[in-house]
């Protein structure tokens, strides 16, 4: 949507029309490798103790390369990041620190402070802030002290421990900036911000990810110095995939080089076949090993030594350049010349304002602009190199890898993945999880809509869909069930697309639909107990919400009726009908398929809404909810009354289909009516969801407007849903009254708990029972204005509820947006509600401007809980503002709702 006269914006062009590069080269290494399921070759599947932090600056990883601030090629096989030594750390600083999920009060957590400030697309720019102590960093400290704390009890941070006091870190300041596709500048910035003169050596490295290690492996690359270059230090590297390239650091600094293997000898105890190992160079600079470095300057693995001393408030800058172009060895080179490179900088940095000026709202206010594009750049600063070829993983295993019985992702023997996708984190997260990345491409497609597309068609491609139409979930367990909400995200961005540039990607969208129809047959043959059209799935990746583990079977024996596996199902139904009803615009074989989906649905509505066979059905009469149900091996069947997210979820299963349906295709009209002609119970059903609208619109829900009024009436309500800050996952209802149920003399409870998970369910990492997450919230946002396109200016409710103040359903999602927004948003005095008590971001001018887009919020004060830099999902808040910025009801009922964007004519993300 940025003009599509910019710079960025031909980049983006030329990626798209012409293949150019500029997407070759971006953030793609990980900032962990190390405690990962693909790195994982343990006896039992212990992941996080197979590969530790402690073993990583020793150990070559088998498929991946990690580091601070890092850059690499898309195939990752050259890599290039930042080392740090501040003279007192035990270990050089080459990756970022956290604990493992065993060592945190709630699960593993990075302990660090890192920042992404701004990217683009084609990462033409990128720029990142570290705040490096200048103290020894507290390992110790922080491990035995989380340790130490119960569940019940705060994360002991890193500013907890007192290593930033009297400000005394440096503020590292990573830029990126591309002068051509294969020619990237690193310029590193220190700032000194405490108050005595303070050392650092800085270190840039470039290393080979080791692919020569391995039964499979190739022909090992070098490194070498090009020597005699005035002014700079130089290494040229060879690989016979790659090709040269030449890495220039602005000054004649030392090159210490050693190779990416495997320290055999620390680790082992066995001896090593060359003295130069991953961890020479950490061994030379903080133990002064000078055996450690290799005197011939060859290798795998290069720093250059850039030794700094700060004084006060003072700065420094170093200049890296990495390229395909030839250095001379003796010739003098002025590419790193301070005055011609910063000028390259700038002007990335100027086209990087000039794209986001045009992507994002004009409406919008300066300090929505600012968290908009910082939750943007922590997006594209996600984007890493995924490499796991489970075929070869098991095999390495000593296994029979079509007969891997007992280990994890045994039956996902044909997952074969080599590609950059959107991570849900880049520490706690360095993986795809299935349902994320659909949320991650509708943000994405805000600013690079051919990535996003090729984001959902990823997991729908050969290399990981199984053969029998499962999408992956995640590296922890493929097989385990994740929301089908890539329909959802295909028909959205197909939308997007469209009414920015007036036609849709056809092509893509039928590819995508058949893929689609593969996984939706999959969840009804395999998540259907007994074909009565309500679904089950398991924990559907809402963690602790329900009274037990629902992916594990249950106390009780029998199975879940799920209120949220079902309402996914029915939003699967009409997305696929709607992306079937495109198509036939061009050819009409897939009216056929629109009437399928169409049928689908009414029989899952008439399975929600009616009772069959007197037994219990999931909606509630008495309390005007809907809960899971919990069916008994005898026959019985128990409300499980947690009024939880997972009962608003059917909201979500509201679709309009707008008058050009029926006018473009009134044979699939009439085909609907033979069907509730021959079936007049589910025409009895359907009548009472599926309301008819202004300007000829039709909803297809799973509600009647009576039941819509109670389900919202506590969706509204400040004292269960409804925080200052968004939706809550969990009423508050269950503080004082949590939902209690006796199993054969075990007690389980539900209750509310705004903050962190005091249970150890699914790693107790996350917590489901009331703080707010952004994915939720956007689904009812999106629901709130599909209902409101049908019902219009007409229907209203109290928002808040109890409060006497009446608003459309459009202002009700309007409101919901702005309770989101407001947790990045400093208030009167400067604070932000996401970070909680920690005042030191909103006292101090250094750290005032810095936002982090946690993993969910608590349910009361809006501060970020769980993964600290978990942008993914949470980049939704770049849509939000951006999608209600200058949008009226008028408009959304003239117009129709797109896909949740109104159209924004001359604007174009290709």
């Amino acid at each position: 949507m940025a003009d599509s006269s910019g710079s960025e914006q031909r980049r983006l062009r030329e990626a798209g029309t012409t293949g150019a590069g500029w997407r070759r080269w971006g953030p793609y290494l990980s900032e962990r490798q190390w405690g990962t399921v693909r790195e994982d070759y343990s006896a039992g599947g212990d992941a996080w103790g197979y590969l530790t932090h402690d073993q990583a600056r020793s150990r070559a990883y088998r498929w991946g390369e990690d580091g601070i601030a890092g850059f690499s090629d898309d195939e990752q096989r050259l890599c290039l990041a930042l080392a740090l030594w501040n003279g007192r750390d035990p270990i050089l600083k080459e990756r970022f620190f956290g604990l493992t999920n065993a060592e945190g009060n709630h699960g593993e957590d990075v302990k660090e402070y890192y920042f992404y400030l701004d990217a683009t697309p084609t990462h033409s720019y990128q720029r990142m802030l570290y705040k490096y102590p200048q103290r020894e960093y507290p390992y110790a400290d922080l491990v035995a002290t989380n340790r130490s704390r119960g569940r019940d009890e705060f994360e002991y941070e890193l500013l907890d421990t007192g290593v930033f006091a009297d400000s005394r870190y440096f503020d590292v300041v990573v830029e990126y900036a591309k002068a051509a596709p294969e020619d990237v500048l690193l310029r590193v910035t220190v700032h000194n911000r405490g108050p005595d003169p303070a050392e650092l050596r800085l270190l840039p490295t470039l290393w080979f990810r080791n692919t020569w290690s391995w039964g499979s492996g190739g022909a090992r690359p070098s490194l070498g110095e090009v020597p005699g270059v005035p002014g700079a230090a130089v290494v040229v590297a060879r690989h016979a995939e790659l090709g040269d390239r030449w890495l220039l650091c602005q000054g004649a600094h030392r090159l210490l080089f050693t190779d990416n293997d495997t320290n055999t000898e620390r680790l082992f105890g066995t001896p090593n076949p060359s003295p130069y190992v991953k961890d020479g160079i950490g061994r030379f600079v903080v133990g002064g090993d000078t055996t450690a470095v290799n005197p011939t300057a060859t290798g795998t693995k290069v720093a250059v030594d850039v030794p700094l001393t700060l004084p006060p408030g003072g700065s420094a800058t170093i200049r890296v350049r990495l390229t395909d172009q030839a250095v001379v060895a003796g010739a003098g080179d002025g590419r790193t010349a301070a005055e011609d490179f910063d000028e390259i900088v700038r002007q990335r940095r100027a086209e990087a304002d000039e794209f986001y000026a045009g992507a994002l709202a004009p409406e919008l206010g300066d300090a929505e602009r600012q968290v908009a594009r910082q939750a943007l750049a922590g997006m594209l600063w996600s984007k890493q190199y995924f490499g796991y070829d489970v075929e070869q993983w098991l095999t390495e295993h000593g296994l029979d890898p079509l007969d891997a019985q007992g280990i994890r992702n045994g039956d996902w023997f044909h997952l074969l993945a080599h590609d950059v996708i959107s991570m849900p984190d880049t520490w706690e997260y360095p993986w795809f999880a299935a349902w994320d990345l659909a949320f991650h491409a509708v943000t994405l497609g805000l600013v690079d809509v051919d990535f996003a597309k090729g984001q959902l068609d990823l997991l729908l491609s050969r290399r990981y869909l199984h053969p029998n139409g499962q999408v992956p979930a995640y590296e922890w367990n493929f097989g385990d069930v994740n929301p089908p909400v890539q329909a959802w995200a295909t028909y959205l961005l197909y939308q997007f697309e469209k009414s920015r540039t007036g036609h849709g990607d056809r092509a893509w969208l039928e590819n995508a639909f058949h893929k689609l129809a593969k996984n939706f047959t999959w969840w009804v043959n395999r998540k259907d107990v007994d074909g009565r059209n309500v679904f089950q799935g398991g924990f559907l990746g809402l963690d602790n919400i329900g009274v037990f583990d629902r992916s594990a079977p249950l106390p009780t024996g029998g199975h879940l009726d799920q209120a949220d596996g079902t309402a996914w199902m029915a939003l699967y139904c009409q997305n696929m009908l709607q992306i079937a009803v495109e198509l036939a615009a061009e050819d009409p074989v897939y009216l056929e398929q629109a009437q399928t989906f169409f049928e689908h649905f009414a029989w899952i509505a008439v399975a929600v809404n009616r009772t069959a066979g007197k037994t219990e059905t999931m909606w509630d009469e008495e309390d005007g909810f809907f809960y899971d149900l919990l069916r008994t091996p005898g026959g019985g069947a128990t409300r499980l009354r947690v009024r939880s997210m997972v009962g608003l979820l059917p909201l979500a299963a509201a679709t309009v289909l707008g008058p050009e349906v029926t006018a473009g295709h009134p044979e699939l009209l009439d085909t609907a009516r033979d069907f509730l002609a021959r079936h007049p119970s589910v025409a009895s059903v359907l009548s009472h969801g599926g309301a008819r609208g202004a300007n000829g619109n039709r909803l297809l829900a799973l509600f009647d407007e009576s039941r819509l009024r109670r389900i919202l009436a506590r969706m509204l309500d400040e004292d269960e849903f409804l925080s200052p800050y968004g939706l809550r996952s969990l009423s508050r209802h269950h503080a004082g009254r949590p939902y209690e149920l006796e199993v054969d003399g075990r007690r389980f409870e539900v209750s509310y708990l705004p903050a962190e998970s005091r249970s150890g369910m699914f790693g107790g990492n996350s917590n489901w029972r009331g703080p707010i997450w952004f994915p939720m919230n956007a689904l009812m946002i999106r629901a709130l204005l599909n209902l409101y396109v049908c019902y219009g200016d007409e229907f209203t409710v109290e928002c808040p509820t109890g409060s006497g103040t009446r608003m459309t359903l459009f202002e009700v999602a309007r409101e919901i947006s702005d309770r989101l927004m407001r947790i990045f948003l400093p208030d009167a005095a400067g604070r932000r509600p996401c970070y909680g008590g920690q005042t030191i971001f909103a006292e101090d001018e250094h750290w005032r401007e810095l936002v982090t887009f946690s993993e969910y919020f608590h349910g009361d004060d809006g501060a970020g809980l769980g993964a600290s830099h978990q942008t993914g999902w949470t980049g939704l808040v770049a849509v939000l503002p951006h999608m209600f910025a200058g949008l009226t009801g008028e408009e959304l009922l003239a117009h129709g709702l797109i896909g949740g964007r109104r159209e924004r004519p001359g604007r174009d993300t290709r």
